[in-house]
């Protein structure tokens, strides 16, 4: 069994890729000529997968990556919250699901989607959303906006003959986070300079069991059928003091408060605006942060066996990949 995995570099698509080999799989990888920072080359360093030089953007060369596979991980995204980048999140986001949809299909493979639970409806602490909540984030920037089109663009696909799954991740930590992604909360966190908790709260898992969930999907998930892969629900103020414990700094002083927060989300615009390059901390992502954001894992649960162990266990363990990679 072959099984082609796009966006193999990231946290998610690495964790993936090291699973199929523990199974003991073949796989393949799509991979760009220029994969980006050396941490990010070290992410395939000495794994037994065939690489296939190319670009979900680019529909021959993904072409040529789904050529003989039986299976298809589409894991390859461009994650940035705030105003910007709605160009390169629709080439990547939506093009590039298009790209890898259409190659699957034509191959007749099996395909599981990527997607993250910002392109579901929203559920609190008290009402988990899952995945038949209408609705969506309020907060309209171009991530959501192009995570819900790629899986419009799955949905489409499968309805034109394509056996392919939806699944869609919470917030996740966890090892062999080389660029990094979710993990840079934490080490912001670990600077000490991370003095104000946002608000809201989220989901929290562990890498490891999203990317068993993702195997899982391929081998018994329901044809055109999304999966939730979240995990316990903590306020971001609760997570940032675990964190802080973790990592050994002093924890967040207190939640920040609507003005304050609308203060920091808006001067991170300005400060975008006058040098060109958007801060992590801008105002699209201050408004998500001040939501709730929680899903269930029953349907997961019932038909993947999906089994999240505690948020703890995956800060831990992400920290400690952490230090002995050279982040921390």
């Amino acid at each position: 069994m072959r099984t082609l995995v796009t966006g193999a570099t990231g946290l998610v698509g690495n964790n993936v890729v090291r699973l199929l080999i523990e199974r003991g799989d073949q796989v393949r990888v799509l991979v760009r000529n220029h994969p980006g920072s050396c941490r990010s080359a070290k992410a395939l360093e000495g794994l037994p997968v065939e690489r296939c030089l190319g670009d979900v953007c680019d529909a021959d060369s993904v072409r040529r990556a789904c050529h003989d596979v039986q299976r298809v991980v589409h894991a390859a995204a461009e994650v940035q919250i705030g105003w910007t980048g709605i160009r390169s999140q629709l080439a990547v986001n939506v093009g590039g699901t298009r790209n890898v949809a259409a190659a699957a299909a034509t191959e007749g493979a099996r395909m599981v989607h990527v997607s993250s639970v910002n392109a579901l409806g929203l559920g609190d602490r008290n009402n988990p959303a899952d995945e038949e909540t209408p609705g969506s984030l309020p907060v309209i920037c171009p991530y959501v906006v192009t995570k819900r089109e790629a899986e419009r663009s799955v949905i489409d696909a499968v309805a034109a003959g394509l056996d392919a799954v939806i699944v869609n991740p919470a917030f996740m930590f966890g090892p062999w986070d080389w660029k990094p992604s979710s993990g840079r909360l934490m080490l912001t966190v670990a600077t000490g300079w991370a003095r104000l908790a946002p608000p809201g709260g989220i989901n929290f898992c562990d890498v490891r069991d999203v990317a068993a969930g993702i195997l899982s999907a391929l081998d018994r998930g329901q044809r055109g059928r999304r999966y939730i892969l979240g995990g316990e629900y903590l306020s971001y103020s609760d997570a940032w003091r675990r964190l802080a414990r973790i990592t050994g700094v002093r924890p967040p002083w207190y939640t920040a408060r609507r003005p304050g927060l609308w203060l920091y989300g808006h001067l991170g615009d300005l400060w975008g605006e006058i040098t060109g390059r958007e801060p992590e901390l801008n105002s699209a992502a201050v408004a998500i942060s001040r939501l709730e954001h929680n899903y269930s894992n029953a349907r997961a649960a019932a038909e993947l066996d999906y089994r999240p162990r505690p948020a703890q266990e995956a800060m831990e363990t992400a920290w400690a990949w952490f230090q002995q990679h050279g982040y921390a």
